[in-house]
């Protein structure tokens, strides 16, 4: 009878091979996995994405960020912008107040702000004014040497330049082809679309922040939630097409609406509808679906004397959990609310909206006279799961993320420190591990490198292209 290939037994697997491999079996799973993922050995380790080659004719954050992934993997990416402009995310700074290296040597008092940061780490970045005709011969050759393109125009754009998929594949027929934008075709194709418009217009601002009766309103998340996201969600189909083209020696078309995206962190508010004509209302921070479950507001912070205002202001706010019938009892011990652990011991009682305002309102009644410490400690105490709410200093000084790597110095070539955190937040890989090379460069910095040494045009062709601001 044929062995059950499901079947696996540990005495039947090969033993180790070597000294390292008897002593990394070994070794307790926690040693383990500080040698497989130490920081600082991702250099020293295969690429996965090694040899391919990716054109981004992206702007802002989403379509970048999709494609800054694959650079992050070994994937030569080439980053096209306007010449002089640059990408328009450049201008983008908080509050306008923070600007790295001049933008171009054109416009000396400009700079690129801290809003590019993060989302076109290692790529080679050249300037083209590619809807020229005398520069459409570079580009069907970067085109013809390069795996796939991202763009995020307007549709159809590209197709009036004669540079869409349809005219690309007939040039390459591996070539994979990503349109990243709004709302993709049908009665609203040629709207455009931010991360705010994401938020609002796909109903997740709907759901985001307190209700009125609490005095809240919708709320836009602060960070760009929807651009990170998106751009995620089109490397994953990326990767799946390089894998399609491996089986079928064919390229693809990936056609990615940023709204639609946004519709996909709704969960089950399309199906509450659906099934029982019921709108999903915002609940500020708790959860409808677990109580208790949410963010409490303590009565002190822990930095009082701040000089920073978050510190000072806002380090009052702790995570709590404790849904499970025995830890609600333990929670109602804890704030001293016998009364409350008697009316709602079950959860399915709990978890209804007149009595989650109940809990919440008595669980701040009881931290109004405490630290957010305070609070953690005693509820930690009482084997309760709860966390601050930390903000982005206290996550800096974090020893447990300082372990991992996850947040890091980075010694840019250009640029000199700086401290990055979006590569290496995206998970860790003990083979093929990300790598942070750079974080962005100048506008045209490698126009050298890709068309003298990549193309082979001549200097004088380049510096004739650059004197007219084609490049």
């Amino acid at each position: 009878m044929a062995k059950d290939p499901r079947v696996c037994r540990l005495e039947e697997l090969d033993g180790p091979k070597s000294k390292q491999e008897l002593d990394e079996m070994k070794m307790p799973y926690e040693d383990y996995c500080r040698a497989a993922f130490a920081p600082g050995g991702e250099f020293s380790r295969p690429l996965s994405l090694k040899g391919i080659r990716w054109l981004s004719t992206t702007m802002y954050i989403f379509t970048p960020h999709s494609v800054s992934n694959l650079a992050e993997l070994g994937a030569e990416v080439i980053k096209v912008e306007m010449p002089r402009m640059g990408d328009p995310m450049r201008h983008c700074a908080p509050f306008n107040e923070t600007y790295l290296y001049p933008l171009h040597d054109t416009r000396p008092m400009t700079g690129t702000g801290m809003g590019y940061l993060n989302a076109n780490p290692n790529e080679y970045h050249i300037s083209m004014d590619y809807h020229l005709d005398e520069m459409k011969e570079a580009f069907y050759r970067l085109v013809k040497m390069s795996d796939g393109l991202t763009e995020c125009y307007r549709p159809g754009t590209f197709d009036r330049w004669k540079q869409s998929y349809r005219y690309l594949i007939e040039m390459n027929p591996r070539f994979i082809y990503v349109w990243g934008g709004g709302f993709g075709y049908g009665p609203k194709v040629f709207g455009g679309s931010y991360d705010i418009l994401g938020q609002a217009h796909a109903g997740l601002a709907s759901v985001t922040g307190m209700h009125e009766f609490m005095g809240g309103h919708c709320t836009k998340h602060s960070n760009w939630c929807i651009d990170w996201y998106s751009g995620t969600q089109i490397t994953f189909g990326i990767l799946a097409a390089i894998h399609w083209r491996r089986k079928t020696g064919l390229g693809t078309m990936i056609e990615f609406s940023q709204v639609q995206a946004a519709t996909r962190c709704l969960g089950y508010a399309a199906p509450l509808y659906g099934r029982f004509g019921i709108v999903r209302q915002r609940w500020g921070n708790w959860d409808t679906q677990l109580c208790v479950h949410g963010i409490i507001l303590a009565g002190k912070s822990d930095y009082p004397d701040a000089i920073n205002p978050q510190d000072r202001l806002d380090a009052r706010y702790v995570m709590v959990s404790a849904f499970n019938d025995p830890d609600f009892k333990e929670l109602c011990e804890v704030i001293k609310k016998p009364d409350l652990y008697s009316r709602y011991q079950k959860h399915k009682d709990r978890v209804e909206g007149e009595a989650q305002v109940e809990i919440y309102a008595a669980l701040e009644e009881w931290a109004k006279d405490k630290s957010r410490a305070d609070v953690v400690r005693i509820l930690q105490g009482a084997g309760l799961l709860a966390e601050p709410v930390m903000n982005d200093r206290e996550v800096y000084e974090c020893d447990h993320y300082r372990l991992r790597g996850t947040i890091r110095w980075q010694d840019d070539p250009i640029f000199g420190d700086v401290l990055a955190m979006g590569s290496y937040g995206a998970g860790l890989m003990s083979k093929t591990p990300r790598r942070l090379y750079w974080i962005w460069r100048p506008v045209g910095a490698d126009n050298v490198k890709i068309y003298h040494e990549l193309l082979g045009y001549p200097t004088a062709k380049i510096e004739e292209w650059y004197s007219k601001a084609m490049i």
